[in-house]
C-alpha cells in the first residue's frame, strides 16, 4: 500500500473543516510512520495495550483518539497517552475519565457515542437517553473533561438512505445539545462519524472527524 499517496487523496476531497483520523488499529507501527512521514498526524485506535505500545514507540507531536469500546478497567491506561475518547458510552464512564485525568492532572477531550445503527452490537447512548441525561445535569460538574461532541457507526450496509438517515439523527441530536445544554460550551463542536466507505455521506450531515482505516492501510492485519 502506498500509505502518503491514500492520504493525499482523501486530504484532497475533504471539505474544508473536516479532519482525517487515520483508523491505525491491526496495523504495524511501520505503516503508522509512513502516514506520520506523510504529514498525518491524527490516529486512531482501538484496544488499551496497542495504543500504549504505540504511543511508545512514535513520535509526541501525534494526537492519539481512543476510538473502540472503553473498558472501565483499562480508563487509566488510556487516559495518559490520548488526546481524545470518541467512544464514551454511558455516564459511569464518563466520571471514570474524569477521576482519572484528575489524577493525572491532564484533561481529555471526549466524545459522546451515540448508538443508531441497526446492529446490537453497537454501543452507546440512544439519542433520546443522552438528550435526557443532559436534562438532569449527568453531564455537568466536570473539572478534567471537555465534552467536545459526538461520535457515530452507521449500520454496516450498502443502503445509503439508510445510513443517511442515522447520520442525520446524529446531527439532529448534536444541533439539539449545542441549543439546549450545550449552549454556552463552545468546545463542543464536533461530530465524528464516516468510515472508508460511507465518509462522502457523513459530511454532508455534519461531520468534522472521518475515521478512515482501510482506504488508507488496507486491510487489517490481525
Amino acid at each position: 500500500m502506498d500509505v502518503a499517496s491514500n492520504i493525499k487523496h482523501i486530504e484532497a476531497q475533504l471539505p474544508e473543516g473536516v479532519r482525517l483520523v487515520a483508523v491505525s488499529k491491526f496495523h504495524p507501527v511501520e505503516a503508522l510512520r509512513q502516514a506520520y512521514d506523510a504529514g498525518q498526524r491524527v490516529f486512531g485506535e482501538s484496544r488499551a495495550q496497542e495504543l500504549a505500545v504505540k504511543a511508545e514507540q512514535l513520535p509526541g507531536d501525534i494526537e492519539w483518539h481512543f476510538i473502540g469500546h472503553l473498558q472501565t478497567n483499562k480508563v487509566r491506561q488510556v487516559v495518559k497517552h490520548v488526546s481524545v475518547i470518541q467512544s464514551v458510552d454511558s455516564v459511569k464512564l464518563l466520571r471514570l475519565i474524569d477521576a482519572e485525568a484528575a489524577r493525572l492532572d491532564r484533561t481529555v477531550d471526549v466524545l459522546l457515542q451515540l448508538h443508531v445503527a441497526q446492529e446490537e452490537a453497537k454501543s452507546g447512548f440512544a439519542p433520546s437517553e443522552l438528550l435526557e441525561a443532559a436534562g438532569r445535569g449527568e453531564l455537568d460538574g466536570l473539572t478534567h473533561v471537555r465534552l467536545r461532541g459526538l461520535m457515530a457507526m452507521a449500520t454496516f450496509t450498502d443502503d445509503e438512505t439508510l445510513i443517511a438517515r442515522e447520520f442525520s439523527t446524529v446531527e439532529d441530536t448534536f444541533k439539539a445539545l449545542r441549543a439546549t445544554h450545550m449552549a454556552s460550551n463552545d468546545a463542543f463542536s464536533e461530530i465524528s462519524m464516516g468510515m472508508s466507505d460511507d465518509w462522502h455521506i457523513a459530511v454532508q450531515h455534519g461531520s468534522t472527524l472521518v475515521r478512515i482505516g482501510t482506504a488508507i492501510f488496507g486491510h487489517r492485519e490481525y
